[in-house]
């Protein structure tokens, strides 16, 4: 079993850095991403965010014309999925990259982050939990602890 991890002691600005965890996501028993060569943010109060490399992408994804701003990470670039069981289904914004990182970010420029659903995220094979909220894109594992950002009353963290 891995140690905790305690959210709470994660660093603010955020860490970036690779993570040898084998993460993969399945929609509808498909796999639609397979890697072991991600990276994860860790920053004080969140669960780990995951980036993963174009190249672990399964399926065809397309741009959408939505884009954020992160204080940390820059301008995200933000993509649409379709169902592979049902091509009239498209999920947007569930998806997102940077594709001009700030200096501290440029190893995950391109690389994708998912929300944690509507399709399955798995870490070493442990199905993950959402960030509590829909603003925030972290992985919820049995090995993170302590109170997690995004949840009511929790904005002003």
């Amino acid at each position: 079993m891995p140690p905790k991890l305690n959210v709470h002691n994660f660093p603010r600005p955020p860490l970036l850095e690779k993570t040898p965890r084998h993460i993969q996501i399945k929609w509808n028993n498909h796999l639609i991403a397979d890697t072991k060569d991600a990276y994860w943010v860790l920053e004080t109060t969140h669960p780990p965010t995951y980036y993963l490399p174009p190249s672990s992408i399964l399926v065809s994804l397309a741009r959408s014309p939505h884009s954020s701003y992160c204080e940390w990470k820059g301008t995200a670039t933000y993509w649409n999925i379709t169902n592979p069981d049902n091509n009239s289904e498209v999920v947007r914004n569930r998806i997102w990259s940077y594709t001009k990182p700030t200096k501290g970010f440029t190893p995950i420029r391109d690389y994708l982050s998912f929300y944690a659903g509507p399709w399955d995220c798995y870490v070493d094979g442990e199905k993950v939990e959402p960030q509590p909220g829909d603003f925030y894109g972290g992985w919820v594992t049995s090995d993170i602890e302590g109170p997690i950002k995004g949840g009511p009353g929790t904005f002003g963290w």
